[in-house]
């Protein structure tokens, strides 16, 4: 029973997890000091797409689900959870690849944004017209 409510619980973190992750740069649009928490699990997403790693999170889920003596899922988090429903034949390589740089593609751009804000806010030195 503990075990159960555990995986589930892992289930939930690692959702918020991804959605941290996908769409974390535009809280961090509004609140910049985020980006020192969103940028190194924005590297840690891309890296587990294009180097094909296995998550923690999915292999703690999985060590739960088999001691609650339920069957665990092979892959990730991603193929098991979110793309079934999109790509029923599975995750392969090429659309991790897709999924990698997609999500380094939005968040470049959301940083691109903000550097151009920050860049604006700047303060002006005497020696600087």
């Amino acid at each position: 029973m503990l075990a159960q409510f555990l995986a589930d619980l892992v289930v939930l973190v690692h959702a918020l997890f991804v959605l941290w992750v996908v769409l974390g740069g535009l809280l961090v649009l509004r609140r910049p000091r985020l980006a020192w928490l969103h940028l190194p699990a924005l590297a840690w997403g891309v890296l587990v797409e294009w180097a094909g790693l296995m998550c923690p999170l999915t292999v703690l889920q999985n060590a739960l689900l088999h001691q609650a003596h339920q069957a665990g899922y092979s892959g990730g988090f991603i193929t098991h959870y979110l793309l079934a429903a999109l790509y029923p034949d599975g995750l392969t390589r090429p659309i991790q690849w897709a999924l990698g740089t997609g999500l380094f593609a939005l968040n470049g751009i959301v940083y691109a944004i903000l550097a151009r804000r920050l860049g604006r806010l700047a303060p002006v030195g005497p020696d600087q017209d």
